[in-house]
């Protein structure tokens, strides 16, 4: 990870899934309100294409871990010549224990999606917060130095992972709130931000700050700054650049959130007919818009009586 390439890639993935999920949620909570249920991931509907966004994770997770153990090497393995690890491919390990993490989540979720395990959305969603909690300790705990200016990139970093992973398990418990879910995707969104931003910043010359310097350090490349001045306005920046991301991501969701509002418009009373309840609570699929249940509701509407469903109550009307 320690190259501009080992951070934007990343944070493209992690940009495109947050995005997507973000996506879900809001267009599942529009089509949904009263019977919201927050999945961990989307299945998408048509033949082989179910688990896209699970095998997306499985794929980049390899890609990953195969990066930074057999790729990057001098000698395509990680292993010093007596079989252990030597101390400048540890944060190659801890790198690739991440990926691990991702790629166990992934396959878990999809085989108990398979074999229609019971309580599987609260088993991946606990996987999932435990690969948020790996991610987060191991970047606490990080063999590299990760002080000064890098230092204060991670410390960002460690606080976007934090949020992302008390709101997966906050979502066990409440699992109809739009709120946390939201959260969630954003954080997720931010993650692929934030891991962008250290990468172009960190490893581009022109952008690094003034009286900063790249220095190789046993193969790494780390920002050391000159004076304490300097060190100080660096950090400064990072501070102004995350406030930046940050305002910037908000107003993504938001605007998402009102265009995906504008498009599914559910401010008029939806009608069913006598006996269908609260609706479809199953998986959802982005792509289904519960056409069959529309028709339903039409008809309803149509009759001489019915009941409208707001939220989770629900009226009786004769007309």
């Amino acid at each position: 990870m320690g190259t501009l390439g080992g951070h934007v890639a990343p944070g493209a993935f992690f940009f495109l899934i947050g995005l997507w999920q973000l996506f879900g949620h809001i267009r599942l909570f529009l089509l949904q309100r009263s019977s919201y249920l927050a999945p961990v991931w989307f299945p998408v509907p048509g033949r082989g294409v179910r688990y896209i966004e699970l095998m997306m994770v499985i794929i980049g997770s390899v890609i990953s871990i195969s990066m930074e153990l057999v790729v990057v090497q001098a000698k395509h393995q990680p292993f010093d010549d007596d079989g252990t690890i030597p101390s400048a491919h540890l944060h190659n390990f801890e790198h690739a224990s991440i990926s691990l993490a991702w790629l166990v989540y992934a396959a878990a979720s999809i085989h108990m999606d398979r074999i229609q395990a019971p309580l599987r959305n609260m088993v991946s969603q606990l996987t999932a917060a435990a690969a948020f909690a790996q991610q987060l300790l191991i970047f606490h705990f990080h063999s590299a130095d990760h002080t000064g200016v890098q230092g204060q990139y991670h410390v960002f970093l460690q606080l976007v992972i934090a949020v992302t992973l008390a709101t997966s398990l906050l979502l066990i418990p409440y699992q109809r709130s739009i709120a946390l879910s939201l959260v969630r995707s954003a954080s997720l969104v931010f993650q692929g931000v934030w891991f962008t931003v250290m990468g172009v910043m960190m490893w581009t010359p022109a952008f690094i700050p003034k009286g900063c310097f790249i220095n190789d350090e046993e193969g790494l490349e780390v920002v050391r700054c000159r004076t304490d001045e300097a060190l100080d306005r660096a950090k400064s920046l990072v501070n102004l650049q995350f406030n930046w991301y940050l305002t910037g991501t908000v107003a993504l969701v938001v605007v998402l959130y009102l265009q995906l509002a504008k498009l599914y418009r559910q401010g008029q009373p939806q009608y069913a007919p006598l006996g269908m309840g609260g609706g479809n609570v199953g998986r959802f699929s982005i792509g289904d818009d519960n056409n069959e249940e529309d028709d339903l509701e039409i008809e309803a509407a149509k009759s001489g009586l019915g009941h409208i469903v707001n939220g989770s109550m629900s009226i009786e009307i004769e007309r």
